[in-house]
């Protein structure tokens, strides 16, 4: 076996392919190899298949920004309105794009994102809880389609006890000044009090 050493390879004519070994064979890339530079482009044909054994970096794309809050209190709320969770306590962010103190999210970067909330929603009074409703809010406007409902009773003399609606979402943001934001709305018998508790609210940035 001999070594071959030098600082360039380039084809006969200047044009064309060039190619390293041959069928059945396995070109090795030494350790901390770079392949290519700074601004160039390195094209796999159409056709190709790329077989990863080992660990990938930089590849395809990341879903970040990303957040998680939530709220393990109690949150009083006012009976058959919408209310703004108030999940001010961070799980993570990768990029500070949620503000814990108006608990909306703005990334910024654009793209598609996936939202999710839930919260566990009850009244005071035994078995008063109706209705427990949350959905999320793009830019201060509710999206009803996003809009996850319990029903827990058949009339207005019939309610239940917590419940606890999830609902996931997907939004296109701009990036600059889209946010989203989780609300909640109860129904309760009997002039209940009525409440948030263990409220969760997270989202991602789609790999598109």
């Amino acid at each position: 076996m001999g070594t071959i050493k030098t600082t360039n390879i380039e084809t006969i004519t200047g044009s064309g392919t060039l190619t390293l070994g041959q069928s059945g064979e396995t070109v090795s890339i030494p350790t901390n190899t770079t392949l290519g530079a700074s601004g160039t482009t390195i094209t796999v044909p159409s056709g190709c298949t790329i077989t990863n054994n080992g660990t990938q970096t930089g590849f395809g794309g990341v879903n970040t920004p990303a957040f998680e809050a939530k709220d393990e209190t109690t949150q009083t709320m006012s009976d058959e309105t919408w209310t703004k969770l108030d999940v001010a306590s961070e799980n993570f962010d990768t990029n500070n794009n949620y503000d814990n103190s108006t608990m909306r999210f703005t990334p910024t970067v654009a793209g598609k994102y996936f939202f999710y909330a839930k919260s566990d929603l009850d009244a005071s009074g035994y078995e008063d809880t109706r209705t427990a409703d949350i959905s999320f809010y793009k830019n201060g406007s509710r999206q009803i389609y996003t809009n996850s409902r319990f029903f827990q009773g058949g009339n207005t003399s019939n309610g239940g006890t917590v419940s606890s609606p999830f609902v996931s979402a997907i939004f296109t943001l701009n990036g600059s000044s889209d946010y989203v934001e989780v609300y909640a709305k109860i129904n309760a018998l009997d002039n209940s009090d009525v409440y948030a508790m263990n409220t969760i609210f997270g989202g991602y940035k789609i790999i598109e």
